[in-house]
């Protein structure tokens, strides 16, 4: 049985190498909470809130993820025994919504859990790999040629899926660039629910079906999988959705509606390692492929994403490119690196990297300590 004596939040803030740009928002840096939970022996777990900023891709962000870290999920951590990390995913379930908060607090104890029992953390989830496949998400470019640019770089190193983010009036012109360019390199695109089921949104959604794209990501809005069924019936291309799943029983839904051909699983949408595995297990009970999805993590949740990258369901290139695609420097003592698209998944225990402390020290914004005597 395990009990947290001490959590640890940090908020630590790293630019970006390359402004990113989605439909919603652009970013030059990013703000993540760390969170570090000791147990009674001593052991130390790593986990990571990689929620946005701003209320754009989801309604959670830096300042309400700390709140609720700080008021809700740390007290209930330090006053809940465990004997593994589903148990204490379950007693924070009590906390409705809020799943990029309470994913940080799963991934420590996953961390912590694996470390503890000396596996590591892909060993723990179930994962049998030595190696994934690293795929890379490419954001919108001033300008095509600023956009190929990116491509020719992110080709030549290796990775083995293009993902470009796409929006209203950057569609078909620069993906039909791509594709021309690039014409046996697999590509897809993301829209994170910029069109509408219109005439207009329509025609666009079908003239990207006739480019050969692997999928195309969250066309429509969360919610309206009516909407990604329909368009599901309509074109070839499998529809892949991202922000539409946040529970496993939203999930179940989409199978239900045929609103799903591939399912992009990320740990922080999704609450953290424990529901990530169940939505895999899910998908794969119904035959549909998945790959993991990244919020531009730093190395402590780019290295639970690699070790969720080990499960069999699994099939596609997962969002696990290397630190320096995003990073100067990150937050571990080593970068994770892709080679040939490839990342290794680490057989030690635990996380497999280390956090690199002095590091995370000097570009610490915030910080608080909560202890189970009640001391703060």
């Amino acid at each position: 049985m395990s009990r947290v004596e001490v959590v640890r939040l940090r908020r630590v803030r790293l630019p970006l190498v390359h402004r990113f740009q989605t439909s919603s928002h652009a970013k030059r840096e990013l703000e993540h909470i760390l969170v570090t939970l000791t147990d009674t022996d001593g052991a130390v777990g790593w986990g990571e809130i990689a929620s946005p900023s701003g209320p754009f891709y989801s309604a959670e962000t830096v300042e309400s993820c700390w709140a609720v870290a700080r008021d809700h999920l740390a007290p209930m951590t330090l006053g809940t025994d465990w004997a593994h990390p589903a148990d204490l995913a379950t007693a924070l379930g009590k906390v409705r919504g809020n799943h990029f908060a309470r994913a940080g607090f799963d991934m420590a104890a996953w961390a912590l859990w694996s470390t503890a029992n000396g596996v590591s953390l892909a060993h723990a989830l179930g994962g049998s790999r030595g190696t994934v496949e690293a795929g890379v998400s490419l954001g919108i470019e001033p300008t095509v040629d600023d956009l190929l640019a990116q491509v020719g770089l992110r080709v030549h190193e290796g990775y083995r899926r293009i993902k470009l983010k796409i929006a209203p009036g950057w569609d078909v012109e620069p993906v039909r660039a791509v594709r021309t360019a690039y014409p046996g390199v697999p590509l897809h695109v993301d829209a994170n629910g910029a069109y509408r089921d219109g005439p207009e949104h329509r025609a666009v959604l079908s003239a990207l079906d006739g480019l050969g794209l692997m999928m195309i990501e969250q066309p429509y809005a969360p919610r309206d999988l009516v909407a990604h069924a329909a368009l599901q019936e309509r074109i070839d291309t499998p529809v892949c959705l991202d922000e539409s799943v946040e529970e496993v029983d939203d999930l179940v839904t989409a199978l239900r509606l045929n609103a799903v051909r591939v399912l992009n699983i990320k740990v922080s949408r999704m609450g953290g390692l424990t529901h990530a595995v169940r939505a895999h297990d899910l998908a794969r009970e119904h035959g549909v492929p998945v790959w993991c999805g990244g919020m531009h993590e730093f190395g402590i949740g780019r290295a639970a994403n690699v070790a969720l990258s080990a499960l069999a369901g699994f099939t596609l290139p997962s969002d696990v490119s290397g630190s320096d695609k995003y990073y100067a420097r990150d937050v571990t003592t080593h970068p994770i690196v892709s080679t040939d698209g490839l990342v290794e998944v680490p057989a030690g225990p635990g996380l497999g990297w280390d956090a690199d402390l002095t590091y995370v020290e000097e570009r610490t914004t915030d910080r608080l300590v909560l202890r189970a005597d009640g001391a703060a």
